[in-house]
């Protein structure tokens, strides 16, 4: 994971949303104008324990900086155990977007592994009314990323011995258009999560769910808000919650 040299202000507060220590939401208030919308952004590393929210913290501070309430959520990310991450995305999102706090229009945003999830979590309950989702150089074909073998085997290790039916619950590629609008984007030197995922997701999604392909910005590029392509999220964004 790369160090970015953008500031990370520290959380004004953390929440728990469970008894694990990984049942936690940090959240950044905004500084000058505020919007009337909560980012709940969820971060990546390929659902593996060595990646925490931590590293989404310059990311958090900058869409703060433009006005966002942001709620960077961390979850259990036990290698074979699928079921402790769903449970922990639908929980979390349900606590977000019931506190008092924050206001009641909600953007999920997710990088990488959290490009799935996000993805994932627009069809559970917890998610209806939700203003919609955007995905950063996410893993948002679940099968694809296995047959790649992205990240080592990353999905095979989230999975372990999971059977096909589970499989086909937990990649948002196979269920269907989304209940709430999602906005793709992805660079064209990623070299970790390759764009084709990102255009697997849009075909067999919907082919009205936008794609923007940035030429040139590579996997970390997205997350970094001194990169050029970061206006891309922020972009999106906007549209989702004006």
């Amino acid at each position: 994971m790369p160090d970015f040299s953008a500031p990370d202000r520290k959380p004004d507060l953390t929440r728990s949303y469970g008894s694990h220590p990984d049942q936690v939401y940090d959240v950044r208030t905004p500084t000058g104008d505020a919007r009337d919308a909560t980012v709940l952004l969820v971060h990546g590393g390929f659902w593996r324990p060595a990646y925490d929210r931590l590293h989404t913290g310059p990311q958090a501070t900058a869409l703060a900086d433009k006005g966002f309430h942001v709620a960077s959520l961390e979850y259990r990310r036990i290698p074979g155990d699928w079921a402790a991450m769903a449970h922990d995305l639908r929980a979390g999102l349900a606590a977000v977007r019931a506190d008092p706090e924050l206001p009641d229009d909600v953007v999920l945003v997710g990088h990488s592994a959290g490009g799935h999830l996000v993805t994932w979590a627009l069809h559970q309950p917890e998610a209806a009314g939700v203003a919609g989702a955007v995905s950063l150089a996410g893993a948002v074909d679940l099968h694809l990323a296995r047959d790649l073998g992205l990240g080592d085997g990353a999905a095979n290790a989230l999975m372990g011995d999971a059977d096909e039916s589970v499989w086909r619950a937990a990649d948002p590629a196979l269920l269907g258009p989304p209940p709430a609008p999602v906005r793709l984007i992805h660079g064209t030197a990623d070299d970790v999560v390759p764009v084709e995922v990102s255009e697997s997701y849009q075909a067999a999604a919907g082919s009205g769910i936008p794609l923007t392909v940035l030429t040139g910005a590579t996997h970390h590029d997205l997350i970094d808000p001194d990169s050029p392509h970061f206006a891309a999220a922020v972009r999106d964004l906007s549209d989702l919650t004006s």
